[in-house]
């Protein structure tokens, strides 16, 4: 099939709400992340390919949820679409921009449905379309939260699903960071890879004081130390300790380019939700790659199509951090998914199959419900 003959002929729309498993609930400097509101989306071509994205937003990471999403796509973005070609994505991509101001993580679930159509109409995979495959699997990563048994219960559960790597929520106060995290050390013993995500939540003093207490704990790298804008205090940081990933500092274009001009990271950690979809998160690594900084693909705690679109843009991309797991973690983190077949995952390594676009579909029920 031609997707320049191909045009938008339905948007639809489907909420779900989805509990996370207790024992690996986030709980982080800027909050907890018990619950998720999710929007599934589907997109519907003239040749009758079917399109899936997800809107993974949380008000308070990003100001959206699944309400704020759906009434935007079912009232403004979902009828600007119709009837027009599905090829070039990229210029459907920018007619979202154009009507909409912000709003990445809603323009991501819309364009990730669109990108899937594309790939599907092609026949190829999402990260053929993209540009790639440049890899076939992914290196995961896990977050840990609370302290004491709590720690070891999240630690345990976080094993038993196959994860050997680990990111220790902090942006505490200083004694108590230090103990969590190197209880999280001596649990995973001195050849795991442990990071540690402090969600801007530490000052630079505080930073400063956690950062020599971990010295002991080895840390593969230290995420979002420092408020997000104080870009200065990253890079004063990057000339002390472990590699520093900026993940609040970097949404989008405009962004990065204020964190690479600060010299204020190593990694940064690329969201679909935050780049607005798959083919602007390609084009934010590909900068990132350009100027020497490495790449990982971080997470909102997306579901299933999420972490599927998460999988086909980490293939795609030239570059990915050889040293720092991404994190998709799919449905290991809910007590369900929405996806008929999950992904191929142990918790270890994601891999990408053979199918068209995202390669994945939502569950009968759910298909059931955009009808």
């Amino acid at each position: 099939m031609n997707p320049a003959a191909s045009t938008v002929v339905a948007v639809h729309t489907v909420p779900v709400s989805l509990p996370a498993r207790p024992e690996l609930v986030v709980r982080g400097a800027k909050g907890s992340h018990a619950h998720s509101d999710f929007l599934l989306v589907r997109v519907v071509t003239s040749d009758g390919i079917e399109g899936y994205g997800e809107v993974s937003a949380t008000p308070l990471w990003s100001g959206e949820d699944g309400a704020s999403a759906r009434h935007f796509i079912a009232g403004l973005l979902g009828p600007a679409l119709l009837g027009r070609p599905l090829a070039p994505v990229g210029a459907l991509e920018s007619l979202l921009d154009r009507l909409l101001a912000g709003n990445p993580f809603t323009k991501a679930g819309l364009a990730t449905a669109l990108w899937d159509a594309y790939a599907r109409t092609l026949e190829v995979p999402l990260a053929v379309a993209l540009g790639g495959a440049y890899r076939r699997q992914v290196p995961i990563k896990i977050s840990l939260s609370g302290d004491g048994p709590e720690l070891e219960r999240a630690y345990a559960a976080a094993v038993a699903a196959g994860f050997r790597a680990f990111k220790v929520k902090a942006g505490f106060e200083v004694a108590a960071d230090v103990a969590r995290v190197c209880l999280a050390r001596e649990l995973a013993g001195p050849a795991a890879v442990l990071g540690v995500d402090a969600n801007g939540g530490w000052s630079r003093v505080r930073a400063r004081e956690s950062l020599r207490g971990l010295a002991a704990a080895d840390l593969s790298y230290v995420e979002q130390p420092v408020a997000p804008e104080d870009l200065d205090g990253m890079a004063e940081l990057r000339a002390q300790g472990p590699p520093v990933v900026a993940d609040e500092s970097v949404f989008g274009r405009t962004d990065l380019i204020r964190v690479i001009r600060a010299a204020a990271a190593d990694v940064v950690s690329i969201y679909l939700g935050k780049a607005g979809g798959p083919g602007r998160a390609v084009a934010l690594a590909a900068l990132a790659e350009s100027f020497g900084i490495e790449v990982v693909l971080g997470s909102n705690g997306e579901l299933g199509l999420g972490a599927a679109a998460q999988l086909q843009v980490a293939c795609a991309l030239p570059a990915l951090s050889s040293g720092i797991p991404s994190d998709i973690i799919g449905a290991h983190y809910y007590a369900e998914d929405v996806l008929e077949w999950p992904l191929d995952s142990d918790g270890a390594l994601v891999r990408l199959g053979d199918g068209p676009g995202l390669g994945v579909r939502p569950r009968e029920d759910l298909l059931r419900r955009f009808h």
